[in-house]
């Protein structure tokens, strides 16, 4: 089956080209330049060696290069049985421009090379959770999207290429265009498939980011990384609380918790609730288990620095979940604009949270939820229902609180979805 990885080296966002290509007096893109520069008379394995090395010098970690062929029919066919199987729930996206995915030259014309990149982002390692906090996945910690920070350094490597070879073209992305980066990388020479889905690097683990460049020049290519050291662990497969894996390499999103909290925009499943734990965005449990993300490979990630935007910022390693509820439209905004949580709204936040704290079965946050009740926005109210409904049936002197929260709203709720969740909640109470 073909798996689509949530956690940290493929999120979806929309797409900003990075293209570089001459044009002639006619507006031509395709046109080339007169002259030929150095670079394009270089031999391959020169011109390789240059973009690598100023690859690196942007802040990229691992460089690795393979041709811009199509991609082999067994994998685009598990892609689509995949996607028959439902497994990529609400992203309409992947199933739109599935067709696009064959063939690295419906990204860029005349594409001949792909440049696989990785960039370290494992700073700090997570800090002890306390009742009431909320976790935020690892690449999420920082002041920054990463496809600002990557788009930012592919705009340079390929303004840089463009300076030296004028004639050629290029495009750089990030997660963004119909291009499988998982299974470049891995014929680039940079790592395998985990039974968790996501890339491995023997000596980076998979705390790294992807991107990738296209280009119309002939480079030096990689061999492909053919060995698969994941052997007979299942670390991941076990670990998983919500068990999003139905059989070892593939993910069924729907059950993800990165799924659950980022991409769905409905309320969360009430199968997956009471497993979400302390998630509020993102989950690294199926990274933080595998062995390749062990102490030899923080020693490594040691002698290659992560860029300073990726470190946490006050308060999102751990996050105080009952706080979350003080925020508007606005506050939220200010603090969260430039992050990667600004993908999931306040909303998506306000929702996670609830059901996190529910999830905790937290007592002090009952009044945070009881506001939550009131909040504009149906998905924070049912998700504040339900956690109520779980911190009340497990603390029986709130109950009575709780259930005149719970009573005054349906009173006054309009939307038959919500009602419902607020009169399972009362059940609860009782239970």
């Amino acid at each position: 089956m073909f798996v689509w990885q949530l956690a940290c080296q493929d999120q979806c966002y929309v797409d900003a080209p990075l293209e570089n290509s001459h044009r002639d007096r006619d507006g031509d893109a395709n046109a080339a330049s007169p002259v030929e520069s150095p670079v394009e008379c270089e031999s391959p394995a020169a011109r390789s060696k240059w973009i690598r090395n100023t690859a690196t010098e942007l802040g990229f970690d691992q460089v690795g290069i393979c041709k811009a062929d199509p991609l082999d029919a067994k994998i685009l066919a598990k892609m689509q049985e995949w996607l028959t199987a439902g497994f990529g729930g609400e992203m309409s996206y992947l199933s739109d421009r599935k067709d696009a995915y064959r063939d690295p030259n419906l990204v860029l014309d005349g594409a001949k090379s792909i440049v696989m990149l990785t960039m370290n982002y494992r700073t700090e390692e997570p800090a002890e959770v306390q009742p009431g906090e909320g976790r935020i996945a690892r690449y999420a910690w920082g002041s920054v999207d990463y496809h600002d920070t990557i788009h930012d350094r592919l705009k340079s490597l390929v303004r840089r290429i463009a300076e030296r070879a004028p004639r050629s073209r290029n495009r750089g992305v990030v997660d963004t265009a119909p291009l499988l980066e998982r299974d470049y990388a891995r014929l680039a020479g940079i790592g395998w498939q985990g039974k968790n889905t996501l890339l491995l690097n023997r000596d980076r683990g998979s705390y790294f980011f992807l991107a990738a460049l296209l280009t119309d020049l002939e480079l030096e290519y990689d061999h492909p990384f053919e060995t698969d050291h994941c052997g007979t662990c299942t670390a991941c497969l076990d670990a998983c609380p919500t068990d999003a894996f139905p059989e070892p390499y593939v993910l069924d999103a729907t059950k993800c918790i990165s799924y659950l909290t980022i991409e769905l925009r409905s309320d969360i499943p009430k199968e997956f609730r009471p497993d979400m734990g302390e998630w509020l965005f993102g989950c690294d449990v199926c990274q933080e288990v595998c062995p390749w993300n062990g102490k030899k490979q923080i020693a490594a990630h040691l002698d290659v620095q992560p860029m300073a935007e990726f470190a946490p910022l006050t308060g999102q390693n751990p996050v105080d979940l009952v706080g979350l509820f003080d925020l508007d439209e606005d506050s939220f905004r200010a603090r969260f604009r430039k992050t990667p949580l600004w993908r999931s709204k306040r909303h998506g936040i306000l929702r996670n949270a609830a059901i996190s704290l529910g999830a905790q079965q937290y007592v002090p946050a009952t009044s945070a939820l009881t506001k939550g009740l009131q909040d504009a926005h149906p998905l924070v109210r049912s998700a504040s229902a339900w956690a109520l409904g779980e911190i009340g049936s497990a603390a029986f002197k709130h109950q009575d609180q709780i259930k005149v929260a719970l009573e005054s709203r349906l009173e006054v709720e309009s939307l038959a979805q919500v009602a419902d969740e607020i009169r399972a909640a009362i059940v609860q109470l009782g239970s």
